[in-house]
């Protein structure tokens, strides 16, 4: 650990920080010296001009040159007023000074020197001081509002941190001075299991407690480093840590923080011991822009939560992931979901007679030039970087539209699968998203189908259990996708109350090239016969492998033998 800072513990760091954020957003210094520089040239000609004697002739008439006097003190007051009006509290408290330093000039020469064209100068002055008080009282009136906004703008609601935005806006401010920095993806550990066994009344006050311990961590300085904490959102933080000379010592500042964090918690008289992860990224070695960092380093946080060991820190490496590829699939996966550039296939589902059973919704997106990019390429990175359940989401609501358009022509039994990843299914809200989709669109339930990996009956049994069981009370069909694949335990799967199984294509492909292959597909079929559950086999392609599947009692066919994905246009004729 490093030596701690001579920096008081009360230095408030991370608040200096903001406001030197939007400090710096202020108009530039060299228009304050412009307007003083104006200011001093119109001021000289006012007194040149009052001085002036003589008169000349414009339009038969006879005008003094003192007039010119006025002219200027015009110009000279509307570089007042614009100081005041940019540069606030020092534009005001400048002309102020400015122009009460001219009163005794004006008195000398009204009462020494009897220039009388001093008099409408004098009134034009308190005038003017008159003026610039009322628009720095409104100035000040309306700072404090916009203050009040701003404060509301960057500061997460719960733990008084500043938000997302507010670590964006600091991340830009730095990458625009060009000034070296990381950014310190942070996920709390396990916090799930506080939220459901405690409730989130429980886990809130665990996250304002941590949020108060790292706070007052980052405005002490005790790391060594100068540290700005952010709240991202649920169990999430970023640190952006400054002012550090290697990778050793961005190490030391996460071990300050992990050991601040390892103290007991003691929460409504019940003790927690909470450990994280952390992935750091660093600019200008990683990345070059804010989301660019953000995704580096989520993405070494993620690598650390998937290794499970005792490394709780990983810096991102370009070879961890293909890094080009993921973070402008990821752009292009935001700016779809955003405008609406997401949209879906229909592969057609039969029976072994080939009657049209419904229909499986696929995600589909394309790329800026209008080709499509593959699912295999955009449905990873969307798991990896946390948009996946908005993909499903959007999903299943064009098919419960596709649905609706089909039920107004013509009243038809057909089942509309759509896949739902762990992610997605274990979120608070699943069962509130998909009951909004029903009553916006009035499908009624019996005609889904939700398809979910069996992997999911291992990741947190009892939750996935509990949110499967109401999604079968609403109507809706549930399937085991890829069955086969994975763990492929009989006691998981007798548990839950599915209606299908999927068998994957992998297992189809090679079924025919031996007996064992057969015989392990038959052995699946008959695993979900006995189970009273439904078998539909993915991936059928060939004349022989149909034959085959009709032989060992398959239920239902799903392949390009029969039916291609297909936009909406074209599966709607299948039906009506």
């Amino acid at each position: 650990m490093k030596k701690k800072s001579n920096v008081p513990d009360n230095s408030k760091n991370i608040d200096n920080t903001l406001k030197n954020i939007y400090k710096s957003k202020g108009n530039p210094k060299f228009l304050f010296v412009l307007l003083l520089f104006l200011y001093a040239i119109a001021y000289f000609f006012v007194i040149k001009a009052a001085l002036m004697q003589g008169e000349f002739t414009i339009f038969g008439g006879e005008i003094p040159y003192a007039i010119f006097a006025g002219v200027f003190t015009t110009f000279a007051n509307f570089c007042i007023i614009f100081l005041v009006l940019l540069f606030k509290k020092a534009g005001f408290f400048t002309a102020l000074t400015i122009l009460v330093v001219q009163f005794p000039m004006i008195i000398v020469n009204l009462f020494i020197r009897h220039a009388v064209a001093s008099i409408p100068g004098a009134f034009t002055d308190l005038f003017t001081i008159v003026i610039i008080t009322i628009i720095y009282l409104n100035n000040l009136r309306i700072s404090r509002y916009q203050e009040e906004i701003r404060n509301q703008a960057i500061t997460d609601m719960l733990t008084k941190l500043p938000n997302r935005f507010a670590c964006t806006e600091l991340s830009n401010e730095l990458i625009k001075k060009n000034e070296k920095f990381a950014i310190i993806s942070i996920d709390l550990n396990n916090f799930k299991k506080i939220n459901d066994t405690m409730g989130h009344e429980a886990g809130d006050k665990v996250l304002i407690d941590v949020s108060k311990r790292w706070r007052a961590l980052a405005d002490s300085r005790f790391s060594g480093t100068t540290d700005f904490l952010a709240r991202l959102g649920g169990d999430e933080f970023a640190l952006i840590v400054r002012d550090y000379n290697s990778c050793l010592d961005i190490i030391n500042t996460v071990d300050a923080y992990e050991t601040e964090l390892e103290k007991k918690f003691t929460i409504d008289d019940c003790d927690y011991f909470i450990t994280a992860s952390f992935g750091y990224a660093e600019f200008p070695i990683d990345a070059d822009n804010t989301i660019s960092l953000l995704s580096c380093s989520a993405a070494a946080l993620h690598e650390v939560e998937r290794l499970n060991n005792s490394n709780k820190i990983l810096r991102y490496t370009h070879n961890l992931l293909k890094t080009e590829q993921i973070l402008e699939t990821e752009r292009k996966i935001r700016y779809a979901l955003e405008n609406d550039a997401v949209f879906i296939y229909l592969q057609p589902q039969y029976n072994s007679e080939h009657k049209l059973r419904g229909f499986e919704a696929l995600a589909r997106m394309k790329d800026l030039d209008g080709s499509f990019i593959s699912p295999v390429d955009f449905i990873p990175v969307a798991e990896r970087v946390g948009l996946v359940d908005k993909i499903d989401m959007l999903v299943f609501r064009r098919a419960a539209e596709f649905l609706a358009d089909i039920l107004k022509q013509k009243q038809i039994d057909i089942i509309i699968s759509s896949n739902i990843s762990v992610r997605h299914l274990m979120k608070n809200n699943f069962i509130d998203e998909i009951k909004g989709v029903l009553q916006e669109t009035g499908v009624p339930a019996n005609h889904f189908e939700i398809e979910i990996t069996e992997s999911i009956m291992i990741d947190s049994d009892e939750k996935a259990l509990k949110c499967i069981n109401e999604i079968k009370n609403m109507g809706i069909k549930v399937a085991i996708d890829d069955f086969g694949t994975g763990y492929s335990s009989l006691s998981y799967l007798n548990k839950f109350p599915a209606d299908m199984l999927k068998i994957d294509k992998s297992f189809i492909d090679v079924m025919n090239t031996n007996d064992s292959s057969k015989k392990y597909v038959a052995t699946i079929i008959s695993i979900g016969h006995i189970m009273n559950l439904q078998v539909i086999s993915e991936g059928v392609e060939s004349d022989d492998q149909l034959e085959t599947l009709k032989e060992i009692g398959g239920d239902y066919i799903q392949g390009y033998i029969w039916g291609r994905p297909m936009p909406p246009e074209q599966a709607a004729r299948l039906v009506l």
